[in-house]
Formats: C-alpha cells, sequence, structure tokens
C-alpha cells in the first residue's frame, strides 16, 4: 500500500519583496477570517491519452507520473509551431484526505483553468462537465457527501481537441495560437462556514454574487466608495451575522470601518451595500498604483466565520471623444502598451504566479501602460500583477476569427463574457472589455447583446468600456470605445468615439510566408534585431498621431510564442520566449519619462547602444535613450559626437538617435594595434538632461569566449518552493572582460544540485541548451523543500581552451498556504510533462493532426481569406 499522508505547511509570512500576494477565487486570504485555504497543486497522477475506467476508484494509476500543477501536457522546444503540440484527451488523478480542520466546513476545489472540454469524477462518480479553458470552475465536495478525513479521489478528463461547439472554436490548425492543455493553472481546497460570502461565478446573478467594488464622486478630494456583499446560509437553521468590511490602507491600516446585521433563513442568499466616504483619496494611475485594501468579515458576536481581502483602486477613468482619454480628472495622452498571450517556452500556458507576476513587470519596464489579453481572460495572478504594476487591461472573451451560426455558441461567448466580468470586476486595472469575437464577422445582433451584458454586468458610474472593431456590424453606432487606426480621426467619416488599435507593429509581406521586418528571432542577432527594433519604433512612432481622438494602440506582440497554423513561432517579440530582452525592449523603455517614478518598474533616465562592434556590424550607431540628448565617444574618447533625442509633437516621445559613420571595423582594428591595447576599443554613450550626464552606458567588442557566467532572473520575486514554481536561470558566453560573446556557437550543459530541478532535457533540445545571440536559458523548478539550490554549466565539448564552467546558487522560499496531497512527485530531471528519455517519431506525432496535401492547402486558404479581411493593417 501506498504511504498517506497530508503535508501541512503553515509559515510566517516572509519578506514582502520576496513574496508577492496570491489571490484565491478573488480574495487574498485574510488571516483570522474563518476560511481556510489549501494548495491543492501538487500530487496528481497524469496520463497523456485516453484510456477506458480512469474514473474509477481501483483503477490501477501506480504507473502514472506524479506532477504538480500548473501543469502542461507535454513539454514542447521553444521553437514548436505549426500544431506540434499535442491535442486530444490527457488524465488526472488525485488521492488525498479531507482534512480535519475542514470540519464544520462547506468544502469544495476551485479550478482557475484547465484547457479544452473538463469532465469531473469524485469517487468514480461523475459530477460534472465544463467547457471552455479560460475561466475558472469549482467542485463541490461537500455536497457530494465527503467529511473531514475521508480518502477521496477526484478524477479529471480534459480534452485541448479542436471542438467548433465552444469558444474560441476554430481548429488549431488555423488558429494564431496553440490549445496547450492541461490543469495548466492553480487548484485551490477552500473550507467556509456554512455562512458565508459566495462566489460570484458560482452566485451566476447579475451584477451580483460575492463582493463587488464601485466607485462615484471621485475627485482628488473625495471618492464615494460602494462594497456589495452577498452572504449566504447554507444551514438548516435561521441565522443573524453581522457583515463587517474595513477599507485599509496599503499597509492593512484601516481608514473606514462598517457593520451590518443581516438575518438568513436557511438556504438564503442576501446583499449588503454598505458606502465609504474617503477624504483626499490616494488616486490610482499607471504611475502610482496605491491599492486600498476591502477586508471582508462575516461575524457571529465575536467569532469571525468567513472574509477575504479585495484589493481596489480608486480612479476615474473618461473616453471623451475627440478630447481624447482623460484619468483622474486630466487629459492622460497615449495608452501605449501591448496585447499579452499566455505563452513561455517549453511549458506553454503553465505558468506559476510568480511568472505570470514577472511579465507584468516586464511589460511595465518596457513602458507599456496598457495590455490587451489575447484572446482570452488570463491568470488571476496577471491580473492581481497589472493592478501592482499600473497596467491598464483589455479583457477579451475567448475567440479569434471564428463564427458557429448555431445559437447556442453565440450563448457560450456571452456567458464567457458574463463571467470574465464576474471574475475581474474589481480590478482597477481592468479599462475595456472586448466581449465580442476578435476578427471575426458576427452579426449585428451579437454584437449589440454583447455590450448590453457588459453594461448589465457593471451598472455603476466608473464602469470599464466595452470596445470593438469599428468596422463590425453594431459597433460604430453603439460601442463607446472603437478599434481603428492613426488617421482614422482625421477622416470625414470618422466615428464619434475615442479609437484605439488593438494591434500595432505588424509589416507582413504576405499571408503564406509572414516575412516581417518586425518579426526577428533573438537567435538571428544583431542585424535582425535592429531592424525590428526600428520598424517597432517606427510603429509605435504612428501612435501618437492624433487630433487627440486616437488614444494609442496596443503592440502585437511582445513575447516570441507558439503558433497552431503558421511552422514559425511568433518572432515579433520585444522579449523571447524565455523573456530574455531584444534590442526592440530598450526602444520601447526609452519612451518612459525620464522623470517618471514608479514603486515597482524600472524607470528613470536610461540610455542604451544597440550596436556589437562586430565586423559585421553597420557603419552606424543606434542609440535609444529618454535623455535630452545623447553624447556618443568612442575609442577612450578620442572622437565624440553629440545629438539631441527628438521629441517631437505629434511623434513618439523619444526618437531613436542615429549616429552616422561611427564604426569601421579595420579601423578599429587598426586602433588596436597600434595602441597595443584592446581595451581601448569601446563606445561610452552619456545621456545628458539640463547639461549634466545623469546616465551612461558602455560598450566594448567581445573577444574570444573564455568562460561563462551566469544570473538569475528573479525581477525582484524568489524562486517559491511549491513543487511548480520555476525560474529563468541564463548562462553567458563572455570573453576575459566580461564581454558576451554574441557569435558564440556552443551548446550548454546544465545540472542542478539541491531543492531544484531542470526542466526539459535533450528532447525537446532544453539541456543541453544551444547558445543564441550569446546566452543560453534554463528552466529551474522548485521542490517543495524551501533551500539551496545550485545550477552548473559547461560547454558540452569541454576542452583546454573551451570557455570554463561556471555555477550560481539560488535559495527557494516557503510557500504562503499548506498543501494538500498523498503522494510525492517522481525525482526527474525531466519534470512535467511526462517524458522519459528521447521519444521516438511515433510517439511525438501522437495526438497531431495529420492533413493530406489538398486538405492543408484548403485549410491554408482559409486563413488567408480572414487574415486579409481583418489582419492586414495589423
Amino acid at each position: 500500500m501506498k504511504k498517506l499522508f497530508i503535508l501541512l505547511v503553515c509559515l510566517l509570512p516572509v519578506l514582502a519583496q520576496a513574496q508577492m500576494e496570491t489571490s484565491v477565487a478573488g480574495f487574498i486570504p485574510l488571516s483570522g477570517s474563518g476560511r481556510i485555504v489549501y494548495n491543492f497543486n501538487p500530487g496528481w497522477r497524469f496520463h497523456r491519452g485516453d484510456i477506458k475506467g480512469a474514473e474509477a476508484v481501483r483503477f490501477d494509476d501506480t504507473s502514472w507520473q506524479v506532477v504538480s500543477a500548473p501543469h502542461t501536457v507535454e513539454l514542447m522546444p521553444a521553437e514548436a509551431s505549426g500544431c506540434r503540440n499535442y491535442q486530444g484527451v490527457a488524465w488526472y488523478r488525485k488521492h488525498f484526505v479531507i482534512p480535519q480542520d475542514m470540519k464544520g466546513k462547506e468544502v469544495s476545489l476551485h479550478f482557475e483553468g484547465a484547457m479544452g472540454k473538463q469532465v469531473i469524477y469524485l469517487n468514480g462518480k461523475r459530477v460534472q462537465e465544463h467547457l471552455g479553458g479560460y475561466l475558472p470552475f469549482t467542485v463541490q465536495l461537500t455536497e457530494q457527501g465527503v467529511q473531514p478525513g475521508d480518502s477521496c479521489l477526484l478524477a479529471v478528463m480534459t480534452d485541448n481537441s479542436d471542438d467548433k461547439n465552444f469558444p474560441p472554436g476554430k481548429r488549431q490548425y488555423t488558429l494564431d495560437f496553440a490549445y496547450h492543455g492541461g490543469i495548466y493553472r492553480d487548484v485551490w481546497m477552500i473550507g467556509k462556514s456554512s455562512v458565508a460570502i459566495t462566489d460570484a461565478l458560482e452566485a451566476d446573478k447579475v451584477a451580483g454574487g460575492g463582493v463587488f467594488v464601485h466607485f462615484d464622486n471621485i475627485s482628488g478630494k473625495k471618492a464615494e466608495v460602494y462594497v456589495d456583499t452577498e452572504v449566504h446560509n447554507s444551514g438548516k437553521q435561521t441565522r443573524t451575522v453581522a457583515v463587517e468590511t474595513v477599507l485599509a490602507d496599503a499597509g492593512d491600516v484601516p481608514v473606514k470601518r462598517v457593520s451590518q446585521q443581516v438575518k438568513l433563513q436557511a438556504g438564503e442568499s442576501k446583499t449588503v451595500r454598505q458606502q465609504f466616504a474617503v477624504r483626499n483619496p490616494k488616486l490610482w494611475s499607471p504611475d502610482s498604483p496605491y491599492l486600498y485594501r476591502i477586508q471582508s468579515r462575516v461575524k457571529a458576536g465575536h467569532e469571525v466565520l468567513d472574509g477575504g481581502v479585495t484589493r481596489v483602486g480608486i480612479r476615474k477613468a473618461e473616453f471623451k471623444g475627440k478630447d481624447g482619454f482623460w484619468l483622474n480628472g486630466k487629459p492622460f495622452g497615449q495608452l501605449v502598451g501591448a496585447n499579452r498571450h499566455q505563452d513561455f517556452a517549453y511549458v506553454g500556458n503553465a505558468l506559476p504566479n510568480s511568472q505570470q507576476w514577472r511579465d507584468a513587470k516586464r511589460l511595465r519596464d518596457a513602458g507599456c501602460t496598457i495590455i490587451r489579453v489575447a484572446h482570452y481572460p488570463q491568470d488571476p495572478a496577471f491580473m492581481d500583477a497589472c493592478d501592482e504594476m499600473g497596467l491598464f487591461v483589455i479583457v477579451a472573451t475567448p475567440g479569434w476569427q471564428y463564427w458557429n451560426k448555431n445559437p447556442e455558441f453565440a450563448k457560450l461567448v456571452h456567458r464567457n463574457t458574463r463571467e470574465m466580468i464576474r471574475r475581474d470586476r474589481n480590478h482597477p486595472s481592468v479599462l475595456m472589455w472586448e466581449p465580442i469575437l476578435n476578427e471575426t464577422p458576427y452579426p449585428r445582433e451579437f454584437a449589440l447583446e454583447a455590450l448590453r451584458i457588459t453594461r448589465e454586468e457593471f451598472p455603476y458610474p466608473g464602469r470599464p468600456v466595452a470596445a470593438a472593431d469599428v468596422h463590425s456590424k453594431g459597433v460604430a453606432e453603439n460601442y463607446d470605445v472603437v478599434y481603428g487606426w492613426p488617421g482614422d480621426d482625421e477622416k470625414a467619416d470618422r466615428p464619434e468615439q475615442c479609437i484605439f488599435t488593438r494591434e500595432f507593429g505588424e509589416n507582413v509581406d504576405d499571408w503564406y510566408a509572414h516575412n516581417n521586418n518586425n518579426r526577428a528571432s533573438r537567435s538571428w542577432g544583431e542585424r535582425p534585431l535592429l531592424v525590428q527594433a526600428l520598424s517597432l519604433s517606427k510603429s509605435y512612432d504612428e501612435m501618437y498621431r492624433t487630433t487627440g481622438q486616437f488614444v494609442g494602440g496596443a503592440q502585437w506582440h511582445p513575447f516570441d510564442h507558439q503558433r497552431g497554423y503558421h511552422p514559425d513561432p511568433y518572432f515579433g517579440g520585444i522579449y523571447d520566449a524565455f523573456r530574455q530582452p531584444k534590442y526592440a525592449y530598450y526602444a520601447f523603455r526609452s519612451q518612459s519619462a525620464a522623470t517618471l517614478k514608479h514603486p515597482v518598474a524600472e524607470c528613470g533616465p536610461m540610455v542604451f547602444i544597440a550596436h556589437e562592434m562586430s565586423p559585421f556590424s553597420d557603419a552606424d550607431v543606434v542609440v535609444f535613450s529618454n535623455c535630452d540628448s545623447v553624447r556618443l565617444s568612442v575609442y577612450d574618447d578620442t572622437e565624440s559626437w553629440t545629438l539631441p533625442v527628438v521629441h517631437a509633437q505629434g511623434h513618439m516621445p523619444n526618437a531613436p538617435v542615429i549616429f552616422k559613420d561611427v564604426w569601421d571595423f579595420w579601423e578599429a582594428r587598426e586602433y588596436s594595434y597600434k595602441q597595443k591595447n584592446w581595451q581601448k576599443v569601446n563606445m561610452v554613450a552619456e545621456g545628458i538632461i539640463d547639461g549634466k550626464v545623469v546616465c551612461t552606458y558602455k560598450r566594448m567588442p567581445s573577444r574570444r569566449s573564455t568562460k561563462l557566467r551566469m544570473y538569475v532572473d528573479t525581477e525582484g520575486k524568489q524562486l517559491v518552493a511549491d513543487g511548480s514554481d520555476f525560474i529563468v536561470v541564463v548562462a553567458e558566453v563572455t570573453d576575459d572582460s566580461g564581454n558576451v560573446r554574441r557569435l558564440a556557437k556552443e551548446n550548454i550543459v546544465f545540472t542542478v544540485e539541491g531543492e531544484g530541478r531542470i526542466i526539459g532535457d535533450a528532447s525537446i533540445n532544453a539541456n543541453p541548451r544551444t547558445v543564441e545571440f550569446g546566452s543560453a536559458p534554463v528552466l529551474i523548478r522548485s521542490t517543495r523543500k524551501p533551500g539551496k539550490i545550485k545550477v552548473k554549466a559547461h560547454v558540452q565539448f569541454e576542452g583546454t581552451n573551451a570557455p570554463v564552467a561556471t555555477e550560481i546558487e539560488l535559495e527557494s522560499i516557503p510557500s504562503e498556504l499548506p498543501f494538500c496531497y498523498t503522494e510525492e512527485e517522481t525525482d526527474s530531471q525531466s519534470v512535467g510533462a511526462g517524458l522519459a528519455g528521447s521519444p521516438v517519431r511515433t510517439e511525438r506525432m501522437a495526438g497531431k493532426v495529420v492533413l493530406t496535401e489538398e486538405e492543408r492547402q484548403k485549410v491554408l486558404m482559409e486563413v488567408e481569406r480572414q487574415q486579409t479581411e481583418f489582419g492586414t493593417e495589423k
């Protein structure tokens, strides 16, 4: 028999800068609230493929791999576009015991997201089915008769196969992203008292359920805060309880407190509305994302039965047509940012909360002030992070270039829209809803019903607005904001609303080839990366062409990612799939004002030389900066030039600075020989403001590869010992002076010691990893035991004059919430996907769609037609 145990970890909070707050079903856990939350991610038995009887209690799953959620059904290479990912059924089985401290609680399991269609079985009994991969669902355990101490089996069948019956509906091989499978978001076990705050999605009430915070009469002097709290009595007796709501500042110091008695019959729910008047509120904005904390408690006398924390931002957003976008009573200027798919190298969509947070920070570091989620609601942790970073968000219902005439399909789309609003309505980051299907020729009635739903679900002042393509039926005459292009505000038939570009930056030559000067793999090196950066700068510049009515746009797309219909990954990111920056990142970063002060994001004066000083580098030197001017000097200041950073009205804030005919390899070679000191061959860029040097950047040409060095890409967040968190560690090839050898061509072998595991192996080219543009990343996943992790790196073929090996040490920190699981994960260097060794081709082709050449050409023509209709002006 298997050894049965429950691992419970309850730890004191760690340093705030190391541990981020994690919301569970919309609430940040509140100490002493009476609500119990367990991390239910560990201990799942996993099998890729369908298998008869897998839901049965006595089914033998001992040969299945033990994994943790978030989980992907298959690790994939970093270049895995073109429907190379598995599609089909995958099974998860979890043996667990209901913890004893759940006695007297209503126990449920909250799944943040699992891809495709899911069928859930408890102790062999089918209990529910869920359609769709991007929104949460809940499994009620107590209603099924289980009690604390009971041994249980939960079996979940997931299926990420193409299915036209529910959104997005489109077949993956004609889709611009991938249906990566599995239980790819968090799973929580929640215990609530019989009298408790409801869950907004479970309550299934228009503009109701859970906690709903909204505002009115907002100014710098005052604001009115309304908190609607629905409480349900699932017990058999009438109960009288108090709903206590505390408005606290960012440090949890109470600002206002109200309490109201409510009497509930057995089985009854009631909503309590409470109001605060806040004087001199700290208003939320992208530069100052101040978050108040709503502490909700349901109390019976002095006993706290249930509760949680809702973080909110007080802000007033207005779209004023020809007068543009206003925030907190003032013109804001342009909203410029990016779209975001939830795709990461190797793991697909299975990102832990820390990487969701890091993605938001990377986007804010890049100067983004708005993110359009593409093309579905994303992880709650990403939304939480956007609140913290000051990133506005456009939340989109799942859909991409597909319409099913069956009325049930539209109903499911509208259902998704209601659920995404109920899930995300309290986030100050949410600026717009996109309740329609992206780039899809839908009927007018559908567009109008989608708009009605957004207003019905958020009927209060200051609501997020609804946005859609200006040329789609029913949109121009009715929607709050329309998607269009720079210059649309100058046309005679211009719309009355504010205009926003949903996707800018694309310059494809034709749909089939997708050759494009804004797409550059980081592996292609300096020249393509520079061309990409200048191309995106040109598109960025167009976001500032406006009469005032055009209010900005979102770049497509900041992270390289996998696609379905095209064999090439999308290479248009300002970061690659591992989140290593390209030159284009610095072009974006330079658009933030040098005077910006932000509590989290990188900010302040900056200067960056987009030039490697190699034999193949251009004569011109491009510098990105947000200063007044840039002084560029070469050869230890032997020669220098100073040029202004152009800040032209109607253009991007800080244009790239181009120094003509500065670099000549042969001149540098001759100079180094004459001086007998290669160190003097360098470039220094100095950013100047008000006549003073405020920032400096130095470049030197890299010489021979002599050593490796590593860094950990923490972005300020440590690795959490929860068994599913991971972090990127990057190995770089350098010369003796520490200059990265961008032209190095090596394979790096990684090993790990301590409380960490390497994600992936040679079967997906993860380890060894080929050096690209001077670096090779590896993903390190935590165990559930906090501790030191030593990562070592060496070149695959070592020798006397080969680059010297290196190592780096990091430490994981304890997880905040206790775990509930009974089976330990298999100790494997290739974690997360059930891979063992190098599978043969027939195994790798399992779950892949295989088309005849005639079928392939037919579907490609279908996609080309749709791309032509909607995608030509990205």
